[in-house]
């Protein structure tokens, strides 16, 4: 078939029909578009950008293409690949056409030397590498550069991660120039992505090197619509009234489907209703282990749940054809996002439903995730001063100790410094590299932008009364968008919002039932004494506190609201809500049985900007348990640090607390080594109540208890 520069290419799409019915497991034959695709690649060894649906069979596309190419003594395939679940699912595919098929990620580095040595054989067909893997050390200076000069094809799958006006962006994907810079001349390139507007589509292109316009470069963009997806939204005044929806008609959805929610701790009440209401379902998020969580997916793949309850952590890559539903409760922050999640659905089936369920507490998460986005320039400046000030290396741990950032944020800031070339990470954490680097506030402020009006987009899809599936198609910059004739509003039938008496009062006890536990810290940060902190390693099991309870999270669909109304900055300092007090006795009442004695007294955290509520809550719950206030740890400062890192916060508590010479005493005399309760209006880092109850154990207390109406995480 391939004879020099000589191409039959009739013979190669014949064989990639033969390799196509392997694949899939049926007799199937490729649309002109998907061979158009694999023709570029492999008879023309051009570079590809591909913008089509889900389902549409991108995969195929990439798989036929390797085995093409392998069979005309092409080296391997590299795929960069975003998501686990990904992987797994691709390399499940390609072993049905025979394709040698690995993995290099963060699960699996005890095989990597064996991976490496399989590759360098020639025994590997397809390498799947996670974009995060391109910049690790070992990898980037060992393994990369063999990569680079043996790959056959390299593959850039959910390229759409490659941009930052892009609903997922992920820096590491950039760091994918550098690997095509390197690449042989004639080695074809391959990005596909599903859900991509215009703006993103032509960052993928500049960043990637193939701009469309560009002579040798293939550009499909395809129709995004999926004619089995039916869209609706269903708007409900309560909170309860969307959890007694949800059970009331979740039976009525086709199949088995994904409920998706914005937060982790929603996805354990809701599926913890669900659960109680007789459905089989389970909860999954980015804090769910590795083992649950596949064991949560192989459940859902076999229709042996309902539904996965799920954050955005399962998304691109999970790959169910017949997968019957997606239920939103709550709304993403952009109708691209959106699209994208209902794109897992209606694959391999003729209908599949799509419900967007809103709630009034949408806005306030997106603005929240929004807030700790990428950091602002004095916080860059301030990073790259000290890794430029450094003798050597320094580690991720260590550099949180001098620059006011949290872990999660550092990193995203480190990875695009790295990215830009202005940060270098090596064995043993990150060094400037000394090549210039300045912030741009212009293009940072045009994304900043660009969400708001993706928000602002969002909540116009939910008021639309004119097509759905058209209003999302017109924000993916889709030239084919027209009225489906599917949605509720072209069908003019909206969904019933009716709600069951028995639902609404089993959802309305479920979001009455208090408590959350609060884990007790076990572990200084590292490099405290940079911070004038003399305190490293564990915390000593004598000077911590015990595991605590709120009665509830702030993102909690029951009681997060109100929490966040009492403890808010702009809240009027005041006494504690009755209800709150209510609730912190259930909590108590549950509570009980895990004490080996009984609290005999309560002790506050003075509080500078809350003083009457937290007075009035430990009051309150001294009379209903036949308790003593028997002191307030008072705060000798004037103002509390704003959100920052771990070692930052400890360092602004560790010596900000006294507990005067009542207290002391009492701690020495009457109230030596007895349990006592430490309540406090909420907790974000934990490092006041860690400080607090260590002081009041150095004093003489026994176990302490902290107790608190509400925690941030």
């Amino acid at each position: 078939m391939l004879t020099g520069t000589s191409v039959d290419r009739d013979a190669l799409r014949a064989r990639a029909n033969e390799l196509l019915q392997l694949l899939v497991g049926r007799p199937a034959e490729l649309r002109d578009d998907q061979w158009t695709a694999i023709e570029a690649l492999v008879a023309d060894r051009r570079r590809a950008l591909v913008v089509q649906r889900t389902g549409w069979g991108k995969s195929a596309v990439y798989f036929l293409a390797t085995v093409l190419l392998r069979d005309g003594g092409a080296g391997p395939t590299v795929i960069v690949s975003p998501l686990l679940a990904l992987m797994r699912n691709q390399i499940a595919a390609a072993s049905r056409t025979g394709i040698r098929a690995v993995a290099i990620n963060s699960t699996n580095v005890q095989d990597w030397t064996s991976t490496f040595a399989a590759v360098k054989r020639g025994d590997v067909d397809v390498l799947l590498v996670s974009p995060e893997r391109l910049n690790n050390p070992e990898f980037r200076d060992r393994v990369l550069p063999e990569l680079v000069a043996s790959c056959g094809l390299l593959v850039v799958d959910e390229a759409h991660c490659i941009s930052d006006w892009g609903h997922d962006f992920r820096p590491d994907y950039r760091r994918i120039r550098s690997f095509l810079e390197e690449l042989p001349a004639g080695t074809p390139v391959l990005a596909t992505t599903a859900t991509a507007p215009s703006r993103v589509v032509q960052d993928v292109a500049d960043v990637l090197g193939i701009s469309p316009g560009v002579e040798d470069v293939l550009v499909l963009r395809g129709p995004l619509d999926r004619e089995s997806l039916h869209l609706a939204v269903v708007e409900l005044e309560s909170q309860a009234e969307r959890l007694a929806w949800l059970a009331d008609h979740l039976a009525e959805l086709p199949g088995s489907g994904i409920v998706y929610t914005l937060t982790v701790s929603a996805t354990t009440e809701i599926a913890d209703y669900l659960s109680g209401q007789g459905f089989k379902v389970a909860s999954y998020s980015g804090r769910t282990g590795d083992e649950d969580r596949l064991a949560a997916e192989e459940d859902l793949l076999a229709n042996r749940v309902k539904a996965l309850v799920a954050t955005s952590a399962l998304g691109m890559g999970f790959d169910k054809p017949d997968l019957g539903f997606v239920v939103h409760f709550g709304a993403p922050p952009g109708p691209v996002a959106y699209y994208q999640q209902v794109g897992r659905a209606g694959r391999g089936v003729d209908r599949a439903e799509a419900v967007l369920v809103p709630g009034t507490e949408d806005q306030a998460i997106w603005e929240y995730f929004a807030s700790v986005g990428f950091p602002n320039e004095e916080q860059v400046c301030s990073v790259l001063s000290e890794l430029r000030a450094a003798c050597g290396p320094v580690s991720t741990p260590v550099l949180e100790t001098k620059v006011a950032l949290n872990r999660t944020r550092l990193e995203l800031l480190l990875k695009v410094l790295d990215v830009d070339g202005a940060v270098r990470r090596v064995k043993g954490g990150w060094e400037a590299t000394g090549k210039a680097w300045a912030y741009d506030v212009e293009r940072y402020a045009m994304v900043a932008e660009t969400r708001r009006s993706e928000q602002r987009a969002m909540r116009e899809y939910i008021a639309t009364t004119s097509c759905r599936m058209r209003f999302l198609l017109e924000q993916l910059d889709d030239p084919g968008a027209v009225d489906c004739g599917r949605c509720d509003n072209c069908l003019g039938s909206p969904l019933a919002t009716a709600t069951s008496a028995v639902a609404v009062e089993a959802a309305t006890a479920r979001l009455e039932r208090p408590g959350v536990s609060i884990e007790a810290k076990r572990q200084w940060p590292a490099a405290m004494e940079s911070l004038g902190v003399d305190v490293r390693g564990k915390i000593q099991e004598a000077e911590r506190a015990e595991v605590g309870r709120a009665v509830g999270r702030f993102t909690d669909l029951g009681y997060g609201r109100r929490i966040r109304s009492a403890v808010a900055v702009e809240a009027e300092d005041a006494d504690v809500p009755d209800e709150l007090v209510g609730a912190a006795l259930r909590v108590l009442g549950a509570w009980k049985g895990e004490w080996p004695t009984r609290p005999v007294g309560i002790v506050t955290v003075g509080s500078l900007s809350r003083p009457t509520l937290v007075e009035s809550f430990a009051a309150r719950i001294g009379s209903a348990g036949r308790l003593p206030v028997v002191g307030t740890v008072r705060h000798r400062g004037e103002h509390r640090l704003e959100r920052s890192n771990s070692a930052f916060r400890l360092r602004a508590v560790f010596g900000a607390y006294s507990l005067g010479p009542e207290l002391t005493s009492l701690l020495a005399g009457e109230l030596a080594g007895k349990p006592l309760f430490l309540l406090d209006d909420y907790v974000d880092s934990g490092w006041t109540l860690a400080v607090v109850a260590r002081l009041l154990r150095l004093a003489g207390a026994g176990l302490v208890y902290p107790l608190v109406l509400g925690t941030v995480g």
